[in-house]
């Protein structure tokens, strides 16, 4: 039997896996039973060895492969003779394995495991007939909101709208991470309603919305206020590190972001290559980068890096670091905004 989970939600593919493997067996017998490949090194010899290994005091043997369909996915733009080249040698790589995979021992269940693939992949394709694919995209809007309102309901509970709203501002589309809230949100709300102040109140991501804010008070030289949002977020819970972190990266992002659009980028492709799951964050860090310098930012950057290394070697205390840090920066004339 032959299954190919691919797609970006690895929580969804993660859990497809599990089901997979809850209808081999034996949970003992099959841990003795799984074989786990890297397939960027792995050779069709090397499988065959794996795959036709009988199976011990057990009737199947599982093999995941991870990442063979990536070996196969097409590399940028190049000419179009080495193009066709390159798709020409992909061909001729993959029609063996996939033959091999399509006829594996009855006693062997094979896996193929990967992140996002593209309709053109050969080896997907190859396979596409005879085995079982399901694809696992990231879930966005209303599927996203289904998700959130299954997962509430399911565990005896219900979530008002606006708690919903707020839950796929903060976290995306990362069902890690929004099972992990969800279940704290459950928790807090003993029973009733989830409602949005309760994801104010207990949602992680809530800090990143006021990150922004401190970012902008810095950058903007409001040292009074700076203080205040800093303050504000420790007194949630918020460790002076957790700060210091969110604000390196998110200062980290406004410059990478201000180069892409400098380059004309889609706001898609900037949202893929800062890894970000939140059309409102993307948005908030993109109207940010068009509001300060390069100068400024850069400046802001390497001061939280060497405050980072002074908590790091203990020569100030993590608040007083930040403190310190927050007072710096925001002294002086506002001669580098805009």
């Amino acid at each position: 039997m032959l299954y190919v989970l691919y797609g970006e939600d690895d929580y969804s593919r993660q859990l497809a896996l599990n089901e997979i493997k809850s209808t081999i067996g034996d949970e003992t017998a099959l841990a003795t039973n799984t074989t786990v490949l890297d397939a960027p090194k792995v050779s069709i010899d090397q499988l065959k060895t794996v795959a036709e290994v009988v199976p011990f005091l057990a009737e199947k043997r599982l093999v995941i492969i991870q990442g063979l369909l990536g070996r196969f996915e097409s590399r940028g733009k190049s000419g179009r003779r080495k193009k066709n080249a390159g798709a020409s040698d992909r061909q001729d790589e993959c029609r063996p394995l996939a033959d091999y995979l399509l006829t594996v021992p009855e006693s062997t269940v094979v896996v193929l495991v990967d992140g996002k693939i593209g309709n053109k992949n050969p080896l997907l394709n190859a396979l596409s007939a005879k085995a079982k694919v399901k694809a696992f995209p990231l879930l966005q809007k209303d599927r996203l909101i289904r998700w959130i309102k299954n997962r509430v309901v399911e565990r005896g509970s219900s979530i008002a709208p606006p708690a919903i709203d707020l839950l796929t501002s903060y976290v995306g589309s990362n069902l890690w991470t929004m099972a992990g809230e969800i279940d704290k949100l459950l928790l807090f709300a003993e029973g009733k309603r989830i409602e949005a102040d309760d994801v104010k109140r207990v949602v992680s991501y809530v800090h990143e919305a006021s990150v922004f804010d401190l970012v902008d008070a810095i950058l903007e030289f409001r040292g009074g206020v700076a203080a205040r949002l800093a303050e504000q977020l420790l007194q949630r819970g918020a460790s002076p590190a957790y700060v210091l972190v969110m604000l390196t990266r998110q200062v980290r992002l406004i410059v990478r972001a201000k180069e892409l659009k400098n380059q004309r980028r889609a706001e898609a492709e900037i949202m893929g290559r800062l890894e970000m799951t939140s059309q409102k964050h993307l948005h908030l860090t993109l109207e940010q980068a068009g509001r300060y310098t390069l100068a400024r930012l850069k400046e802001v950057y390497h001061r939280l890096l060497e405050t980072d290394l002074s908590i790091k070697t203990g020569k100030y205390a993590p608040e007083l670091a930040l403190n310190i840090l927050i007072a710096e920066l925001c002294h002086g004339a506002k001669t580098s905004v805009r």
